[in-house]
């Protein structure tokens, strides 16, 4: 019934919906191409504290790579780059697959996050230093045999599936931008952007072949940055996390790593549409629908969230065994308890009860604040993890036997220093800033998804009113 109005629709109102498309189309370029001194100002401000990163970063590496303890804040930023900013494409793949309407708005915001993931990808080097060798006899989810295996077999393998999440992630994005470059390269005004577009767009014409060949690019794509997504995760939480620790053998957690940055990746996504609808200009396409439909995702992994948690801890501390109950005294009830509590209401409390009070969820800025707070909470879960991990003595440099299986003593809670802060301050604002000129390259609106949707609703008569009825692509 659907897909019969629209058809009907696009047969009696098809001139009506050309020029809708092309006045679309002029005022998303329009506002693309628009310079704001408020952006400008904004972004400075991100680019100041990205210098500040990089003070502390030269400060900490005066210190050397030898104590791996000094750089728990670092690998910490790095891991929380990865939950938030590189998880934050899932946003449009997943809806996209589902082939819900809603998503549309929301969907190039969520793709430009991977660009981000080229910062990432240097803050990832100086973590192949930190990280020991297999010849130092630490733990290790690979098999090690001296002569027969590479002795930087978790380097090897991480940084190759690093560098492939962030070429499928730039893939993505550059695809999903295609129509919308030649969009710019046909109706901008003469510039640096309409140059930019012209060498992006090569030679898109709109074409059913060119269709066909987006559509099913994009889906592979999708589904391949979602595979890859989990197994950086995978190699990043084992080998840079839990071989630290002795006694640390939870084969859920890696999943539980993977399964924290979708939500993370939720409230990314909600904090930046509040924002671009708010300062942005963009309230006329970015809705309530999308802040809502976020909000009931982010609720629903909220629950996820104490799910892993939970299945996690009770195996530990009801099996009792004294290396599991080293490993809940070092993560949760020991030196980390207070990160640990802000994490739990946080990251679950906090958004438990509050999505299910209506009055906030049906909200605009009701999503915005629990994101922030999801946010915050997943940055002090990853400070609780990685700085834990890493204050554990090493093999080479205290008295652990390399086939202990028990963490003996527990080390005390490692306070930020200088460095430390300016480290998390300029990543922080380095991932924003990058986002932000990432805006400046490609547009932050999906052109050609928001002039399709034209195609698949219409308004149609229900009693003494009108209802919007969507039709499917298929």
């Amino acid at each position: 019934m659907a897909n019969g109005a629209v058809a009907e629709n696009g047969h009696s109102n098809g001139h009506a919906g050309m020029a809708a498309h092309q006045a679309m189309s002029k005022e998303l370029v329009g506002k693309h191409h628009r310079n704001s001194d408020t952006f400008w100002r904004v972004a400075s401000v991100f680019g100041i504290l990205l210098i500040l990163g990089i003070v502390g970063f030269v400060m900490r590496l005066s210190s050397g790579v030898g104590d791996k303890a000094v750089w728990g804040y670092y690998a910490a930023v790095f891991a929380f780059i990865l939950t938030t900013a590189q998880a934050a494409p899932m946003v449009a793949i997943a809806p996209r697959l589902a082939k819900a309407h809603w998503r549309r708005p929301i969907s190039r915001v969520a793709e430009l996050w991977s660009a981000v993931g080229l910062f990432n990808l240097l803050l990832f080097i100086p973590m192949l230093w930190i990280l020991p060798p297999l010849s130092d006899g630490r733990r290790s989810l690979w098999f090690y045999e001296a002569g027969k295996v590479p002795n930087y077999s978790p380097h090897i393998w991480a940084s190759a599936a690093m560098l492939a999440l962030v070429v499928i992630g730039v893939m993505l994005l550059w695809l999903s931008a295609l129509p919308d470059f030649a969009a710019v390269r046909d109706n901008a005004p003469d510039g640096w952007k309409k140059r930019w577009a012209h060498r992006l767009a090569r030679d898109w014409q709109g074409t059913s072949a060119q269709w066909n060949m987006q559509y099913h690019r994009m889906g592979i794509l999708g589904a391949f940055y979602f595979m890859m997504l989990v197994f950086v995760h995978f190699l990043v939480s084992v080998d840079f996390l839990m071989t630290l620790v002795p006694g640390w053998i939870d084969a859920l957690f890696p999943v539980t790593h993977a399964a924290n940055a979708l939500q993370a990746a939720c409230a990314t996504v909600v904090l930046t549409i509040w924002c671009l609808r708010k300062f942005g200009g963009y309230e006329d396409y970015i809705g309530k629908d999308q802040i809502w439909g976020l909000g009931k995702m982010m609720f629903a992994l909220s629950l996820l969230w104490f799910w892993f948690w939970f299945s996690s801890f009770n195996v530990m501390w009801y099996g009792k065994k004294p290396n599991e109950q080293a490993v809940i005294n070092l993560m949760m009830t020991g030196p980390y308890l207070p990160v640990f509590m802000a994490v739990f209401v946080l990251n679950f409390l906090v958004p438990l009860w509050t999505m299910i009070w209506n009055p906030l969820r049906r909200s605009t800025w009701g999503p915005a604040i629990i994101s922030v707070s999801v946010l915050a909470g997943t940055f002090l879960d990853r400070v609780r993890l990685y700085v834990a991990a890493y204050s554990v003595p090493g093999i080479g440099n205290s008295s652990i036997d390399k086939h202990a299986l028990e963490l003996e003593h527990i080390p005390e809670a490692v306070r930020p220093e200088l460095a430390d802060i300016f480290i998390m301050v300029g990543a922080v604002g380095g991932m924003v800033f990058i986002f932000l000129m990432a805006t400046r390259l490609v547009p932050v609106m999906n052109f050609w998804e928001q002039k399709e949707l034209l195609l698949y609703k219409v308004h149609r008569p229900f009693h003494r009113t009108k209802v919007m009825v969507l039709g499917k692509p298929e």
